[in-house]
């Protein structure tokens, strides 16, 4: 959950309780419920294909939403609310704060090793899509989705070169009959490497506990930010609570 601009936005809803959702499974329920998070301005959504980044109380919510910015053939699926935005596509949304538009700046994502096979829209595994949101007077905020590739963060950083916070999707999730078990999302040492591409002075990790599929927790994050000499930009505050994002 992010509030920027007087907007509240949340990305990849899950609010189901712990339990089986098909080949992977939860391990524990939403740290905020929907009640909790209250109605959202603006959801992102990185892919609907996989439950650990919505599952069916969070598609729910994102339903709900007055807007879903997402993927194109996500969208497709999300309803009359969802935009479809394809890489390096562009999205303003009116700020309630009057500082204008909030520009939500659609990036790739890679959703598993480089090498992996490709569908024929160029996907690893499946449609991802990651997000760069800013705005006159705000920080200016990557939130990755389900991102493997140090090569794709280059391009962001090379085509963003100010992001001042990134949300890092972490975790090195796998599941043993993809890519050989290769992780899926960023492991503890490629988030480190990512977050010295990006330059950016708070890197907040997420999607790293709740799913039995995630190979790396808290713990190893945190070492490897340590080891890679960054631990003053990580935040990994308990989940539900606040982490301010400055400029």
């Amino acid at each position: 959950m992010i509030d920027l601009g007087g907007l509240r936005i949340v990305s990849d809803p899950t609010f189901d309780e712990a339990g089986p959702h098909g080949y992977l499974t939860k391990t524990a329920g939403p740290a905020v419920d929907e009640d909790g998070v209250g109605p959202a301005d603006v959801v992102l959504v990185s892919h609907d294909t996989h439950p650990d980044n919505l599952d069916e109380r969070g598609r729910a919510f994102a339903r709900a939403a007055p807007l879903v910015l997402t993927g194109p053939r996500a969208a497709d699926r999300l309803g009359p609310t969802a935009v479809g935005l394809a890489p390096w596509a562009a999205h303003r949304v009116p700020r309630p704060d009057g500082g204008g538009d909030l520009t939500v700046l659609a990036v790739p994502a890679v959703h598993g090793p480089e090498d992996g096979e490709r569908d024929a829209d160029g996907n690893v595994n499946c449609e991802v899509t990651g997000f760069v949101l800013s705005g006159q007077g705000l920080p200016t905020v990557y939130v990755s989705g389900d991102n493997a590739s140090i090569r794709t963060v280059a391009e962001i950083s090379r085509r963003v070169p100010d992001i001042d916070a990134a949300v890092l999707h972490a975790g090195a999730a796998r599941v043993p009959a993809k890519f050989d078990g290769r992780p899926l999302s960023l492991d503890g040492r490629s988030a480190a490497a990512a977050a010295a591409v990006l330059g950016a002075g708070t890197v907040v990790p997420a999607h790293y506990v709740g799913w039995a599929h995630f190979s790396e927790g808290l713990r190893e994050i945190e070492s490897a930010f340590h080891d890679a000499g960054l631990s003053s930009v990580l935040r990994a505050a308990a989940h539900g609570t606040w982490v301010p994002l400055t400029r």
